[in-house]
């Protein structure tokens, strides 16, 4: 059975990853690895110390012995806060350390972004306004047109895990924008698996979030689509057959 691991910092929402491995049949496994976190802060410089090589190097020889056949950093923030240049040296790093193709969150919402076929997006993040203007560039970088950037300035992860379905719908609804063609909601501390048909139903078009877009961009390492309409519109593709 294909294998996906992700490395994790710390401990918010990731239940998300066996909700999102049930969701998906048993298709695929999705063993999980959480990273020490450091300083529990959305700010800059403990972001670049959360997302350094050897917090990362840490936790991939526990996702070998895990059968993973490619790894994700499932972390936004502490991968945009590199830059564009920065966040695909990280990824290069981790994929020769772990001797595996690697990507991370950051770079799942940009490829996530270019597969729905859109241009126009709009950012819904739990961040302080500064740490959503990182993850604005990152997108640009990518070839997107951001038409909004909300940030909501929640310091931690550990407060934005505690966060709930009317919490998640109230983000999303702020953070859209008439011109976007979808939302993006960027913070893997935020449980988003289980909201994903209410999100685009409430807004009316894609929604992508960061749990969701980390498990497809696992699979799209492994050259593997999964549909799953439950998973929102990234998820109604063909699958394998």
């Amino acid at each position: 059975m294909a294998s996906v691991g992700f490395l994790y910092p710390g401990h918010s929402a990731e239940d998300d990853y066996p909700r999102l491995e049930a969701l998906l049949g048993g298709a695929v496994r999705l063993p999980l690895v959480h990273t020490d976190i450091g300083v529990d802060a959305h700010r800059p410089d403990a972001l670049l110390e959360m997302g350094s090589a050897a917090r990362l190097a840490a936790g991939v020889g526990a996702l070998r012995d895990a059968g993973a056949e490619a790894v994700v950093w499932a972390c936004t923030s502490a991968s945009f806060i590199y830059g564009w240049e920065g966040a695909q040296r990280q990824v290069r790093e981790l994929s020769a350390t772990a001797g595996l193709p690697a990507s991370s969150t950051s770079f799942a919402f940009a490829h996530a972004v270019q597969e729905l076929g859109v241009r126009r997006v709009a950012i819904a993040a739990t961040y302080p306004a500064d740490v959503a203007e990182y993850f604005h560039a990152f997108l640009k970088a990518a070839g997107a047109e951001v038409v909004a950037t909300l940030g909501s300035g929640v310091i931690t992860a550990a407060e934005v895990g505690t966060w709930g379905r009317e919490e998640v719908l109230a983000l999303a609804r702020a953070g859209d924008h008439p011109d976007a063609e979808a939302v993006l909601l960027p913070d893997t501390a935020l449980h988003t698996a289980a909201h994903l048909p209410a999100l685009e139903a409430a807004l009316g078009k894609p929604v992508l979030t960061a749990n969701q877009v980390t498990v497809w961009e696992g699979l799209r390492l492994l050259d593997r689509t999964l549909a799953c309409p439950e998973l929102g519109t990234l998820f109604t593709r063909t699958a394998d057959g």
